[in-house]
């Protein structure tokens, strides 16, 4: 075995001839797809390969250490455990296995030694041989493999190093390098040119597929337009926007200098009582306003309606992209840390530094303003306008979560998938911009998307039996964004994906007419295609994309809309005494008809005289409370997250409103929280069996609410009378009301479980006994073996936090009012 200054001098005179060596292998991995038991995509190349390595397992995956073969691709980390099948090459491939984590994915390359730890950069050396590899992914993962001890000491170093070589490319931003090493292959351009798009979501690129959206939707009164073909009114909208029918096109083109980035009231979606729903960007105020124009533009702006429109501004309220991308920052650095570092949190403050991220704030506004608007669309006969600057990030995060809310259809993985595909991708979010996927623009960078996905988990939380699709479908997407191989993150708009697919780029000549061409900027044709994100078979096999959903009841058909409206409770006199055109602001919860709303209506032309009054409101109400008593919704019992009144069944077009006081906002741990223990780096498997402290305090507050729950049964004798009343099966606040962090068991309604799902570190000892204790041993080393704190970096010891579990949490008693603002939930 090589020590000390000997292996670094070693290591450096092998480097030069690694990846020489390993590369000269490229023509026969291009010929055979089974190297090594390792299925090799064509044209792969492996680096290096480490034998008698253990991964570490997590909660979903059971636990415990898997032995097996580590490979080292030009594009991934692939682990092939030993009992593995064989691979058969008869089978389509797939990019990624399920133990495999991409090069692009990884943040960060730390070693683990003999009582010390240390990150490994392509410049780093090494002065000893390390015993455990662990690999810090963007996507919240934390891979961790341990080396045994009969694993050649030239194999651990060389792995390391072309590991440490590969994950940074030489020039920052070259992430072609990384579609080219997974896609660029003859074989694959072949194999992804014959993919077949699936065709049961709608893509949303073409007129019919924006027709077929309008009749699900029963929007009648609107048109389809292709005004933007050639994306000469806008360049971030899509190639056909949904208008009023009675606007023509030779009208509707002036409208677009009116507004940021040309981004005109555009139509999104249709509530069944009749209410419209438009995104739009910020007027520009220094825009002269003709008659015509301001025609024009009320009649966009009201759509199908004559009565009433709220415009919902949404860059008062909601967190602005710098704001989201701080919060996810402290949020990853809480959960998973730096083992390299001495950072640490100890596990009595680990809550309110949670809090102090503003994630689960910033989550719970975005529910409640998506709440708000769905409670004034159920209102009938109105246009609901979001407003945003640009009309690219908020805006799209409010949109999709109000049909999240309120459509079943949006609720089913293929209605999810086309409402993201409408809502985000082609409607103009800056994907590429806000991944940052070459790490070169930081100033842009905003994890929007996450955010949204994490509001979805939310609401699925609180109404599992209210969606087709589970979270592991959304840990999935969570995943998949942070791979830059799908065409659907790696443009801002559509007219970007359009030039690198070739089919935009028109000029027009008297003689010939209209014509493709190449644009200088275009990109290479020798690229590799991009697929599409939804192209779930690339990444996962059918038994994982079997679990992305669960049986839920079929949703009966809509009822037929009167002309359009069909108006079965509208009380907007509750509102205010409107008059036909009136238009409101709605913000911070108010209404209220500011002068400079319409700058054309405020213009000193005496066009239009002010015709509109201060809607009432009530300052100490707040704004959700009113528009639920405005609209009626609150029929319901008082503190119950149910829609359904006090008759008859559930209507399944309410809107599925979220409870979003803290207790019920929960901590997406099955996200956030799956690497925490690897990130830890134990070097001992038995450690590996270890609960996280967070899920030891929910599995205490669990038995305390048992206790509390035994004692109020035998102190008040008629306790069961008064819960025998029907209460909705998948409501979760007699469940989480004990902590804010982790929702206990939740129950499935009227939908069938899934078969055998893998148990949740909650209710682990329960459901499999008791733990695997032993596993083979690891390389020796001078660590305590009892298990030792020395890479322990986030919680204290963990007598700690087994000490006085009865003081952990205080529960509140229930006429206690909750605070309005963030305020501290544990100390």
């Amino acid at each position: 075995m090589l020590t000390g200054s000997k292996t670094t001098f070693k290591v450096r005179q092998m480097l030069p001839d690694i990846k020489e060596r390993m590369l000269s292998q490229s023509g026969l991995n291009a010929r055979s797809r089974d190297v090594f038991g390792l299925r090799c995509l064509p044209g792969e190349c492996v680096l290096q390969r480490a034998v008698m390595v253990r991964k570490k397992l997590t909660a979903r995956e059971g636990r415990g250490w898997l032995s097996g073969t580590l490979f080292c691709t030009h594009f991934r980390v692939a682990f092939v455990p030993q009992d593995s099948p064989k691979p058969d090459d008869n089978t389509d491939p797939v990019l990624l296995g399920d133990h495999d984590v991409a090069l692009a994915s990884i943040e960060k390359v730390v070693v683990v030694g003999p009582n010390r730890t240390k990150l490994v950069t392509p410049n780093s050396s090494l002065k000893f041989t390390p015993e455990e590899l662990v690999l810090y992914c963007r996507d919240m993962r934390v891979i961790c493999f341990l080396f045994d001890r009969l694993t050649p000491d030239a194999q651990v170093i060389e792995m390391t190093y072309t590991i440490a070589k590969t994950y940074q490319p030489l020039k920052p931003g070259s992430v072609l390098s990384f579609q080219n090493a997974a896609l660029g292959s003859v074989e694959m351009k072949q194999f992804l040119s014959n993919r077949r798009r699936d065709t049961h979501m709608n893509w949303f690129e073409s007129a019919s597929d924006w027709e077929q959206e309008m009749e699900r939707c029963g929007a009648s009164g609107w048109r389809v337009t292709s005004v933007n073909d050639r994306f000469e009114m806008s360049t971030s909208l899509p190639r056909f926007i949904v208008v009023p029918q009675k606007v023509l096109d030779t009208e509707l083109k002036k409208s677009f200098a009116h507004f940021n980035e040309g981004r005109i009231p555009h139509w999104c979606w249709r509530h069944p009582r009749g209410s419209d729903l438009l995104r739009m960007s910020s007027f520009q105020n220094n825009i002269y306003h003709e008659k015509d124009d301001i025609r024009n533009l009320e009649m966009i702006l009201f759509g199908c309606q004559s009565s009433l429109c709220v415009v919902v501004e949404l860059g008062e309220e909601l967190p602005s992209p710098a704001d989201i991308q701080l919060a996810h920052s402290r949020l990853r650095a809480l959960c998973l840390g730096d083992i390299s570092t001495s950072l640490s949190v100890p596990d009595d403050k680990w809550l309110s530094t949670l809090e102090s991220t503003h994630w689960l704030e910033y989550t719970r506004s975005c529910l409640r303003k998506a709440s708000e608007v769905a409670c004034l669309l159920r209102g009938g006969h109105l246009t609901v306008a979001l407003q945003e600057a640009e009309d690219r990030d908020m805006s799209c995060m409010v949109s999709s979560l109000v049909q999240v809310m309120c459509d079943p259809h949006c609720r089913t993985q293929h209605g999810f998938q086309s409402l993201v595909q409408k809502e985000w991708v082609v409607a103009g979010h800056r994907f590429y911009s806000r991944i940052n996927y070459h790490r070169d623009n930081d100033k842009e960078e905003a994890p929007v998307f996450l955010l949204f996905l994490d509001c979805v988990w939310q609401l699925w939380s609180q109404y599992p039996s209210r969606f087709q699709l589970t979270d592991d479908f959304l840990l999935a997407l969570h995943d998949s964004i942070h791979l830059p191989l799908f065409s659907s993150f790696l443009a801002n708009c559509q007219r970007e994906r359009c030039k690198r697919s070739q089919n935009h780029g028109q000029s027009y000549t008297p003689v010939n007419g209209w014509r493709d061409v190449l644009h200088p900027d275009f990109s290479d044709p020798s690229d590799p295609p991009l697929p599409p994100v939804w192209d779930w078979a690339l990444q996962y096999s059918k038994h994982r994309q079997d679990r992305f959903t669960q049986p839920v009841p079929p949703t009966p058909p809509l009822q037929p809309l009167l002309n359009g409206n069909l108006n079965t409770n509208l009380d907007t006199h509750r509102l205010t005494d409107t008059i036909p055109g009136s238009v409101f602001l709605f913000s911070r919860g108010t209404f209220s008809c500011p002068a400079n709303l319409l700058p054309w209506r405020s213009s000193s032309s005496g066009i239009y005289k002010k015709s509109h009054r201060r809607a009432p409101s009530s300052e100490s109400v707040p704004g959700l409370e009113r528009l639920l008593k405005a609209w009626a919704l609150t029929d319901f019992p008082q503190g119950s997250t149910s829609i359904c009144g006090p008759q008859g069944p559930l209507d399944p077009y309410e809107p599925v409103m979220p409870n979003l006081m803290w207790p019920c906002m929960g901590l997406w741990k099955e996200c956030y929280l799956r690497g925490a223990l690897h990130a830890q780096a134990f070097s001992h498997p038995i450690s590996a069996n270890h609960l996280h402290p967070v899920e030891r305090l929910a599995q205490e507050v669990k038995h305390l609410k048992d206790k509390l729950a035994q004692t109020s049964a035998s102190t008040v004798p008629n306790l069961s009378t008064k819960t025998a009343e029907p209460r909705r099966t998948d409501t979760n606040l007699n469940q989480n009301n004990g902590t804010f962090l982790f929702p206990t068991s939740r129950s499935q309604g009227i939908a069938a479980p899934r078969a055998a799902p893998p148990p949740t570190s909650t209710n682990y000892q329960t459901s499999r006994g008791p733990l695997p204790a032993t596993a083979p041993p690891s390389r020796p080393s001078n660590k305590d073996i009892g298990g030792s704190n020395k890479h322990t970096f986030l919680f204290g010891h963990s007598s700690v936090a087994d000490a006085r579990p009865e003081q952990r949490y205080h529960p509140a008693p229930s006429n206690t009012k909750l605070p309005k603002s963030n305020s501290s939930i544990a100390s």
